[in-house]
Parts: C-alpha cells; sequence; structure tokens
C-alpha cells in the first residue's frame, strides 16, 4: 500500500510541477490598463507624398513637344523631296518659261519664302544636240530665266545660286525625242 501511495504521490507532483514552475517564474503581472496605447501618426505629421502631377504632366508636355519635333521634321523632309523632284522643262533651244513652268516656280517661291533658311541651286541642263559650249550656254540661260522669275516673286538674290551642266547629266541617256525632251530642264537643288 505504501508503494500506491508513492506511486500516486509521484504521478500527483509530476502533474502539477508545471503549474508550480509558472507560479513562481512570473516575477509581476501586468494589468491590462497598464498597456500603453499603440503609437500612430496623426495627419498633420503624416510625410508629404511627392506631387507626381507636376512630374507627369512635365514629362508628358516633352513628349508631346518631341513628336511635334519629329512631325515637323517628316513633314519638311516630305517638302524638300518634293521641292528637289519637281523640275521645269524647256523647248528645242529655248530658255523662254512655260505656262506650266511659272505655276511650279510660283510654288517654289512660295516654299523659298516660307523657308528662309534655304537657299536654291538652279542646275540648267540642255539635250545632247549642240556642242559642249553652245549647250553650256543654254544650260546658263535656263537657270537664269528661273532666277529671274524667282527674284521677281520676292527670293532673295542671295538665296538663289545657278549652275549650268549643258548635256553633262542627262535624266534620260536615250538619243531620241522623248529622252531629249526630259533632259531639257532646269533641276532645283535645296541648300541649307
Amino acid at each position: 500500500m505504501k508503494k500506491r501511495t508513492i506511486t500516486g504521490l509521484a504521478i500527483l507532483v509530476f502533474a502539477c510541477a508545471p503549474l508550480l514552475l509558472m507560479a513562481s517564474c512570473a516575477k509581476e503581472q501586468v494589468r491590462v490598463s497598464e498597456i500603453p496605447p499603440p503609437v500612430t501618426v496623426q495627419e498633420t505629421e503624416k510625410m508629404p507624398e511627392p506631387d507626381t502631377s507636376a512630374e507627369d504632366a512635365a514629362r508628358e508636355a516633352e513628349l508631346r513637344e518631341a513628336e511635334l519635333r519629329e512631325q515637323r521634321a517628316r513633314t519638311l523632309a516630305r517638302e524638300v523631296r518634293l521641292f528637289e523632284s519637281e523640275s521645269i522643262y524647256f523647248d528645242y533651244d529655248k530658255s523662254d518659261l512655260k505656262p506650266e513652268a511659272k505655276a511650279i516656280l510660283k510654288k517654289k517661291a512660295d516654299w523659298l519664302l516660307s523657308n528662309t533658311s534655304y537657299s536654291v541651286r538652279i542646275e540648267g541642263h540642255c539635250d545632247e544636240r549642240g556642242t559642249n559650249e553652245y549647250n553650256l550656254a543654254l544650260g546658263q540661260r535656263r537657270a537664269d530665266s528661273a532666277k529671274k522669275f524667282l527674284a521677281a516673286l520676292g527670293v532673295s538674290d542671295g538665296h538663289i545660286v545657278t549652275l549650268s551642266f549643258g548635256e553633262e547629266k542627262p535624266a534620260d541617256p536615250g538619243h531620241n525625242e522623248a529622252a531629249w525632251t526630259k533632259n531639257r530642264r532646269d533641276s532645283f537643288q535645296l541648300i541649307n
């Protein structure tokens, strides 16, 4: 019987030991009312958020400006190609401007007056008939006719240069009337 009592007592001690340990480890009890409230940041003390709307607006304005510059550059490049691709043509052994040539020169004058940073070089050409010397002189008369017409429309003489190639730079290398018609011309090169 003593054995049973000792065994029961041992079970009781082991069962209550954790409770005894916890009770002996607690030094001080903390009351709920003593817990400090959580720290909060008041609305007036918050860090100001960066004003991204002004930065975004500036970036958008820069992008729009860049797009406009690119669009203007493409438009100008297209206008330059058109200006330089339109030649004027002359009758055989003539330097008089035809009505079609005057209409083209009027458009060119308007463009030059709107784009004063550009100058133009008028290049006079001839077909292969005639001597080199004669064709150089005829090409110069053709270029000078176009220059005189542009100057009368208000384009400054300082913005117009003339040059004769005579028969040296044919637009069509053929040896017939169809080729010669294309070669009797003034061509135009813009100088910036």
